[in-house]
């Protein structure tokens, strides 16, 4: 997948205020748009300016920034929403109707031919002020594709930039999410963008699978938060699309900037990285069974898709243990400065395996135990 395909709206600011814990102050979201524009992400979407008068001001603040990435809000289908957005000096609005029979009979009630016609004054509206324009069907995969279609081709005609597929509640799998692109291509030439809901775990999936199928953006936000579960996780799908191409995502991303971006985030709503984050977990580059530690000893790719320096990380080698084998001890001899014969090693290692049974051994007790055993 050419890596020039994608590009990345980065949703923290708004998506991510949907967060339980998150209250964002003026002064964080500048904090968090510059270092998303650090990183290198495309777009940086804020919520609604007709949400609150702070966020009108915090919206017209940000995008007064002159960052590279383009600032966005995200809208109702709706004119007095969209009379509010043009005026903010943001680059583009992204307008959203929900298209699902579930949002059509207990939210806005209008059929699709209505949400044709409502869409027609937006997006004119909105294009008419020099503006990009998103049109987003909600809940796409609750919705039938005859609809999807008519309303996809209706505003592909009238001018946006691009369309919108979101999977609302996190229902989609990735071979759906790659159908549907492939049959959009069919009927429509503006990009694609996507907007998927972790619920099913398949967020990231789901992002990959519907590039392939030909869409050309992807919402993340910063460690997934957002409603409910969240959304894609910058890091996890930026990892995804580096083990396609590490030399290119290092071009695009400044990927050292990751685990600054997770650890700002997480301590601004009040939560832990998860242990097994994508890139920033606390045991990411862990790395533990004999087997294992041998292979990456020479050869890190053996066990790693993701090289920790790209990201401004080390690996760590846990060999003090049960599970350990002789390879990475006598690894662990030699940056002593200790020399054992292959028998020797074998032998101090089935000691440090039996000791290791009572419970693991610390670095400081391993160190100790192949000096002394020098010494003896």
């Amino acid at each position: 997948m050419p890596i020039e395909r994608f590009a990345i709206i980065d949703s923290t600011l708004r998506e991510g205020e949907q967060f339980s814990s998150a209250h964002f102050t003026t002064e964080q979201k500048v904090q968090i748009a510059k270092a998303l524009d650090a990183f290198g992400v495309e777009y940086i979407e804020l919520t609604s300016p007709v949400a609150s008068p702070q966020s009108l001001e915090d919206l017209r603040t940000v995008a007064g920034l002159g960052l590279r990435a383009k600032v966005l809000t995200h809208v109702r289908c709706h004119m007095d929403d969209a009379g509010v957005a043009v005026q903010t000096g943001v680059a583009g609005i992204d307008i959203l109707f929900g298209t699902s029979s579930f949002l059509r009979e207990f939210s806005h009630g209008k059929s699709v031919d209505e949400i044709i016609g409502d869409a027609r004054e937006v997006i004119t509206f909105i294009r008419d002020h020099g503006k990009e324009v998103r049109f987003s069907s909600e809940d796409s995969f609750r919705s039938t594709e005859g609809d999807l279609l008519k309303v996809y081709q209706a505003v592909d005609g009238m001018g946006v930039d691009r369309v919108g597929v979101a999977d609302t509640v996190g229902i989609a799998t990735p071979r759906q999410c790659y159908a549907l692109a492939v049959e959009l291509r069919h009927h429509i030439s503006c990009d694609i963008e996507f907007h998927g809901h972790n619920d099913a775990g398949c967020a990231i999936a789901n992002s990959y699978s519907i590039l392939e199928g030909g869409a050309t953006h992807i919402d993340t936000s910063v460690l997934g938060i957002g409603e409910r579960n969240g959304i894609t996780p910058l890091g996890g799908f930026v990892a995804r699309m580096y083990a396609d191409d590490p030399v290119a995502i290092r071009k695009k991303y400044d990927l050292r900037r990751l685990r600054e971006l997770d650890e700002m985030i997480a301590a601004m709503v009040s939560i832990e990285i998860p242990y097994n984050n994508f890139v920033t977990g606390k045991y990411a580059f862990h790395h533990k069974a004999g087997m294992h530690t041998k292979a990456i000893y020479l050869n890190p790719n053996s066990y790693e898709i993701l090289d920790p320096a790209d990201f401004g990380l080390t690996r760590t080698m846990n060999i003090a243990h049960r599970l350990t084998g002789y390879n990475a001890i006598g690894r662990r001899a030699e940056e002593l400065g200790l020399e054992f014969g292959k028998d020797e090693l074998r032998h101090i290692t089935r000691k440090i395996k039996a000791m290791a049974d009572a419970g693991p051994l610390s670095m400081d007790q391993l160190d100790a135990l192949l000096r002394e055993w020098v010494v003896a």
